[in-house]
């Protein structure tokens, strides 16, 4: 079985550094097939959101794992509906009912709109009680950034943003490094960008180690020590997606990569229009 390593957030929490997202993965008892496909196959972190829907099945693959709970690191995320302190309290205890489960490792504020003070105190709150083990942000750009957390009483953990080759984040990173805050990427693989799963780079340094473009992406990321969680429903490339921690990409590979970057993502949070979109979601749709 992969060892997969794992590397010490700012709060001294634990995170293994690859695990298994579930975004747009249906809870028709898809999430929960694989879920377990990921356990079974030595996965030991698992990333859900309110917004997924699927966070029933993630808890019920958990607890039927037969894997003890402290060996799983599980994320949720609070939806911008449940913003501010009350609000989010019943968010926190919301998604803990729905996993089935009496505490999450990482709880994240999953869009930066609203009242965003009032729902970090809330996560403060849930974290001192145990119920969260640690704390982070998502879709922080440094501008919003600045905004935000230093209205904080404490610094988030992470800060979970769009992050690839094609886009490395780097003031982003400059910004948290100063704090010791990790960066995990969503769309790790740049949810299949034929630009980046065909770059002529990538498939000579994949030709070099023997490995497909995909692994030699992950293996560039987490060499970054960016926390990453590829998404896939099919065993194999999961397993193949979790085999990249059996060699090592040189200096001259890594900067060939970094040399890739282009500055700009597919999201941009600081877009106009955003907000209002994305309060108008409503993840209580099936409560």
């Amino acid at each position: 079985m992969t060892n997969i390593p794992s590397i010490t957030l700012n709060d001294n929490v634990s995170i293994p550094i690859l695990g298994f997202g579930v975004y747009l993965i249906p809870s028709d008892g898809s999430t929960y097939k694989a879920v377990r496909e990921a356990l079974d196959l030595g996965i030991r972190h698992i990333d859900t959101a309110a917004a997924y829907f699927n966070e029933r099945e993630v808890g019920k693959a958990i607890r039927e794992s037969g894997i003890p709970r402290e060996e799983i690191f599980l994320t949720s995320k609070l939806w911008v509906q449940d913003f501010g302190f009350d609000l989010a309290l019943k968010g926190v205890d919301a998604s803990l009912k729905k996993l089935g489960l009496d505490y999450m490792d990482l709880y994240l504020l999953h869009h930066p709109y609203g009242d965003v003070p009032g729902a970090w105190k809330a996560l403060e709150a849930a974290k001192a009680a145990g119920k969260i083990r640690s704390i982070g942000v998502s879709n922080m750009t440094p501008k919003i950034w600045n905004e935000f957390v230093p209205q904080f009483d404490s610094l988030p953990s992470v800060n979970q943003v769009e992050y690839n080759p094609l886009y490395q984040q780097k003031p982003l990173r400059e910004l948290l490094a100063k704090s010791s805050v990790a960066l995990e990427s969503w769309g790790p693989l740049g949810q299949g960008n034929p630009e980046l799963l065909s770059s002529p780079v990538i498939a000579d340094i994949a030709s070099a180690h023997g490995k497909q473009p995909g692994q030699v992406i992950l293996r560039f990321e987490v060499q970054e020590n960016v926390i990453v969680f590829p998404k896939s429903t099919k065993p194999e490339r999961i397993k193949s997606n979790m085999d990249i921690f059996d060699f090592s990409l040189t200096d001259e590979e890594m900067n060939r990569i970094r040399a890739l970057d282009t500055g700009k993502g597919r999201w941009n949070p600081e877009d106009p229009g955003v907000a209002d979109i994305l309060r108008n979601y409503d993840v209580h749709a099936d409560d």
